[in-house]
Parts: C-alpha cells; sequence; structure tokens
C-alpha cells in the first residue's frame, strides 16, 4: 500500500528545470508537493529557499524535502542551520 506523504520542493536557478522534473515525477506518485521555488530561471538567493524549505519540514508540514541546486553543497549547508534538519549532498545515483 502507498502512504502519501507531503514533499517540500525548492531550487535554486541552477536545479529549476531537474526541480520541475522531479516535482512532476513525485506527484506522479501520489505525493503531494509544496514547490517553495524558484520557479524560472532568473538568479535567486538559494540560503533563502533552503531555509523556507526546512522550516516547512521542521514544523510538521512535510516528511521531507529535496533541495537541487547547481552543487548540493551551499544548499545542504543553509538547511542544516535548522535544527533538527539533516541534509546531505547526493551528486549521483
Amino acid at each position: 500500500m502507498n502512504r502519501a506523504f507531503s514533499v517540500a520542493i525548492g531550487c535554486d536557478e541552477a536545479g529549476f528545470e531537474l526541480k520541475e522534473l522531479l516535482k512532476r515525477h513525485i506527484e506522479a506518485l501520489g505525493h503531494p508537493v509544496e514547490d517553495f521555488g524558484t520557479h524560472s530561471l532568473e538568479p535567486v538567493l538559494y540560503p533563502d529557499i533552503a531555509l523556507a524549505v526546512a522550516t516547512a519540514i521542521n514544523a510538521g508540514h512535510h516528511r521531507l524535502g529535496v533541495l537541487v541546486c547547481g552543487t548540493g553543497i551551499g544548499m545542504a549547508i543553509s538547511a542544516n542551520k535548522v535544527l533538527g534538519i539533516r541534509a546531505a549532498q547526493a551528486h549521483d545515483t
């Protein structure tokens, strides 16, 4: 049985296209997704997005989150500043 849970997702401009693909895939698996941005290829401050995703998870609004950026390092560092959040860089399968 597939038990749906909500997922928070966010990215910077370098991860925008991959985030859009991942979002559709997660939704196709039956999980609702809240998209914290970015919503275009325009430059953004990735720490703000990582903080928003991590804070939403920490508050119990989502079970887990996905952050996508050019290297993964900055997003993980930013998310890990939220007490109780553990983010790691995953650069391949």
